[in-house]
């Protein structure tokens, strides 16, 4: 009997609906008024920063994407571009190892929120209540993506379907009761824009928007599940892109309306900080505390559903990395019925489970930042300049308009949004001290760097198998 193999079976809605559930997820409900508290009056700049640098960098996953449509994404992405013999192999090897802490990071700061907001519904008073309450989220998602692809793709479609629902009611809300004027723009008109652009409070709120616009990349890691591959990942990346900034522009506009920014700001600065529940207060103030109940639960289906997606997309990244020899082979098993990377699924849903217990929610959205930007969107870039190099771009499926533009300003931006991170307060054995997430990331590398040598000294590949060639080649005949 043939080994299981992965299946294409998901078409342009079902993985729209992934990409865009992984998108929303909970994170512009608890970052909207973290965004407010940053920017005040200029807080919508902030969601039109964010859109902007998804479209561009959507146009490098585009572009690698629908030319490599393979289980993994940036892993095969990343080999590729810089060789699969040498740099290549050291480059995928450090985002599969980065993949192993930072998705479950990103599965953890969902539940984290979650559990926030399910405060609003069962106050939580005890310390290890909403410790249990993410780790239960986390759980149920193991169980549920414990099964076929093609039916994960219907029930997808199914929680998308919620997710446009809850979006569309609030969107409604402000509009029919508008009370505030709401800018786009900063009130000193165009002069004051470059300076705003390149603000400390820009940089930090960038940082929260952009957290919100991630997965618009999640059909890369399903490439070897799709279906016509070379239009479908473009289509559904732009897609799920315009149609989420749409999605957050009208909902701060018709937040901002209702609740103004002065409001949050003083919110944020009192004991009783209401503005982490700001959807739920913000449908109180509409239709009263049984619509508030009704609209928190809504809010809480998106951030399931969001999670759904994302443990989905990076459980292919380690098998990805198995199957090509390059990482631990417990990674490249496939259920033998279901075909599905079960082993990468339970490991990754586990690590989760333990990081929602540990971390708190402003934490793990920088580190999640800190560390993909360096090797996989910088790296990207970079690679994608190098690929086009070596191979040309005639055999192409998607060619990005205005190239290099686009790459380099992709570059740039990430750049800038890495240094804008701003480090936070950590005691820790009765010291205390500033924890740099920049220091971090560049720490896992290291970390990641040494695990590489190591394992490849293991299996004797590059560079240690390089290095027995050149002395092999220099010995006397």
């Amino acid at each position: 009997m043939s080994a299981p193999t992965l299946q294409r079976r998901l078409g342009l809605v079902q993985a729209t609906a992934l990409n865009m559930i992984d998108m929303v997820g909970i994170g512009p409900f608890v970052t909207l008024p973290l965004v407010m508290g940053f920017m005040g009056p200029n807080f919508l700049l902030a969601w039109l920063v964010g859109a902007a640098l998804a479209s561009v960098d959507g146009l490098i996953w585009s572009e690698l994407g629908a030319a490599y449509p393979e289980a993994g994404g940036s892993y095969r992405f990343l080999k590729l571009a810089y060789g699969e013999q040498k740099w290549g192999r050291y480059m995928s090897f450090l985002y599969v190892w980065q993949t192993l802490i930072q998705s479950p990071l990103v599965l953890a700061s969902g539940a984290i929120g979650f559990a926030q907001y399910f405060g609003y519904l069962v106050p939580m008073t005890e310390w290890w209540q909403p410790k249990a309450v993410a780790g239960t989220v986390v759980l149920l998602l193991v169980v549920l993506l414990y099964r076929r692809i093609e039916d994960i793709g219907k029930l997808g479609v199914a929680l998308w379907v919620g997710v446009l629902g809850l979006m569309g009611w609030l969107i409604f809300g402000g509009l029919t009761h508008a009370n505030h004027h709401v800018d786009i723009f900063p009130a000193g008109g165009f002069p004051a824009l470059p300076g705003l652009l390149i603000s400390a409070a820009m940089g930090q709120a960038a940082v929260k928007t952009i957290y919100s616009y991630l997965g618009y990349y999640n059909v890369c890691h399903l490439g070897a599940e799709i279906k016509g591959p070379e239009k479908v990942i473009p289509r559904s990346i732009f897609l799920s892109i315009l149609g989420i900034a749409a999605l957050y522009l009208l909902l701060n506009w018709s937040v901002g309306t209702v609740i103004p920014w002065q409001e949050v700001q003083g919110w944020q600065a009192s004991a009783g900080d209401k503005s982490q529940f700001i959807v739920s207060v913000f449908v109180e103030r509409l239709y009263g505390p049984a619509a508030a109940t009704f609209a928190t639960a809504l809010v809480l289906l998106v951030a399931f559903a969001s999670l759904f997606a994302v443990l989905l997309g990076y459980s292919r990244i380690p098998y990805a990395a198995a199957a090509d020899g390059e990482f631990l082979p417990v990674f490249g098993k496939l259920h033998p019925t279901k075909h599905f990377p079960y082993v990468s699924l339970l490991l990754l849903g586990g690590v989760g489970f333990v990081f929602s217990l540990l971390f708190r929610l402003g934490e793990v959205i920088s580190a999640i930042l800190a560390m993909r930007i360096l090797v996989q969107f910088v790296g990207q870039a970079v690679g994608l300049m190098l690929l086009r190099k070596r191979r040309g771009t005639s055999a192409l499926p998607f060619k990005m308009p205005l190239y290099p533009l686009p790459v380099i300003l992709a570059i740039i931006v990430w750049l800038f949004v890495f240094v804008g991170i701003a480090p936070v307060e950590v005691t820790w054995g009765g010291v205390h001290f500033k924890l740099y997430f920049q220091v971090a990331a560049l720490g896992m590398m290291a970390l990641g760097t040494g695990a590489f040598l190591l394992w490849s000294r293991r299996l004797g590949r590059w560079p240690y198998a390089q290095q027995t060639q050149s002395a092999t080649e220099r010995l006397p005949e």
